[in-house]
Parts: C-alpha cells; structure tokens; sequence
C-alpha cells in the first residue's frame, strides 16, 4: 500500500468498521498492543513497531495497522 490508495477497513467488529473507503495520507510505524492476542497486561518490550497507515474517511483522519486494511 502506498499513500493515496483507496482502502477500507477489513471486516472487524466494532464501532471503527464504517464501511466506507478512505484515502491514505501518511505512512508510518508505530507499536500495537493487541490485548485478544497478547492479553491485558501491556510489555512494550515484547512487540515491535508494525507498519501503520493514517487515513481519511468522511473528513476524519485516523490511524489503523495496514494489516486491517484492503484495497478497493
């Protein structure tokens, strides 16, 4: 993925999972503590940076791991 593709969310649950496309503005990395996967207890120690993008859907921006996003 590259900035100015046309994503949308992957089918996850959740209020985040609109539906709509969005537009990516900005590349980047940055740790994500996955709590259904690693539990509650947070050790920033035991995870590495992972590839995130920032996108705009409806005039928001935010920020999701690229490993949740597909391309339209």
């Amino acid at each position: 993925m590259k900035v100015g593709d046309l994503v949308r969310l992957r089918a996850l649950p959740g209020p985040r999972n609109s539906g709509n496309p969005g537009v990516i503005v900005k590349l980047f990395k940055k740790k994500c503590w996955r709590t259904q996967e690693l539990g509650p207890n947070v050790n920033w120690a035991l995870v590495d940076p992972e590839p995130h993008a920032e996108v705009m859907i409806n005039n928001d921006l935010m920020n999701f791991p690229i490993a949740e996003l597909e391309l339209v």
